[in-house]
């Protein structure tokens, strides 16, 4: 029986928590079993998190087996919530939405590498955005701090794939309704734009997930360092007849 273990470092603004299941092939003749598992795994997602918070060390945790997949999705920019323009930026606020945002991914993946925390073939996935590479006005510093994220994944992901055969890859989702995002002023507006530029549509927080999976399957093995786009796309298309239509 093989144990898969998901961590995912979700984030609103400041209250964070880790999110872990736990994967196995199992019959419903071991319900119970499974029950005592899960409660197993809870226990130590909550170790793990009070060690990631007070400085990535999981030197002292004794966890059953290797990690097969990774999952970081936290960020935050304190210019942003308090509606600093980027051409005004508090940069005491910049250096802590960096350290959030994208030096964590850096930090974990040095935990992770220096521990040989994951199996062979293992995968680690991080989120970002189309804005890492093109202008959106309001994203703000967050676009810088995408753009460092995805930047650390190529060059992280050489080493993994080298002495690990870890795999690491970014996923640009479309614009998604989120505890963070709520605070880009004019979301609503671009979710419309996007919703009508993309010609399959926006891409959901749910569909997010499931192109989540296929990236820690076993079917992506040969995948690696690179910035995957999962938008409809929004990418690729200049201008929507829809986005013509309403001039």
């Amino acid at each position: 029986m093989r144990s898969s273990l998901v961590i995912s470092i979700d984030s609103g603004y400041f209250g964070s928590v880790i999110y872990l299941a736990n994967h196995s092939n199992r019959s419903s003749s071991s319900s119970s079993t499974s029950d005592k598992r899960a409660r197993i795994w809870v226990r130590y997602s909550l170790e793990i998190w009070s060690l990631f918070s007070i400085g990535f060390n999981l030197g002292s945790l004794t966890y059953p087996g290797k990690f097969d997949f990774v999952l970081h999705s936290i960020g935050m920019s304190l210019n942003v919530r308090k509606k600093r323009h980027y051409t005004n930026q508090n940069h005491e606020w910049t250096k802590k939405g960096w350290d959030i945002s994208a030096l964590s991914f850096h930090k974990l993946l040095q935990v992770l590498y220096e521990k040989d925390a994951l199996n062979q073939w293992g995968s680690i996935v991080a989120l970002t955005y189309i804005a890492a590479q093109r202008t959106f006005p309001n994203y703000n510093d967050m676009a810088d701090n995408k753009a460092y994220l995805e930047s650390i994944a190529r060059s992280f992901g050489y080493f993994f794939g080298k002495n690990k055969k870890v795999r690491i890859n970014t996923i640009s989702q479309s614009p998604t309704r989120t505890t963070a995002g709520q605070g880009v002023e004019g979301l609503e507006n671009f979710l419309n734009f996007s919703e009508k530029t993309s010609p399959l549509g926006n891409a959901s927080a749910f569909e997010c997930a499931q192109y989540v999976v296929s990236l820690f399957s076993d079917f992506t093995r040969k995948v690696t360092m690179q910035n995957l786009f999962h938008d409809g796309g929004f990418s690729t298309t200049g201008v929507g007849q829809e986005i013509i239509e309403d001039f």
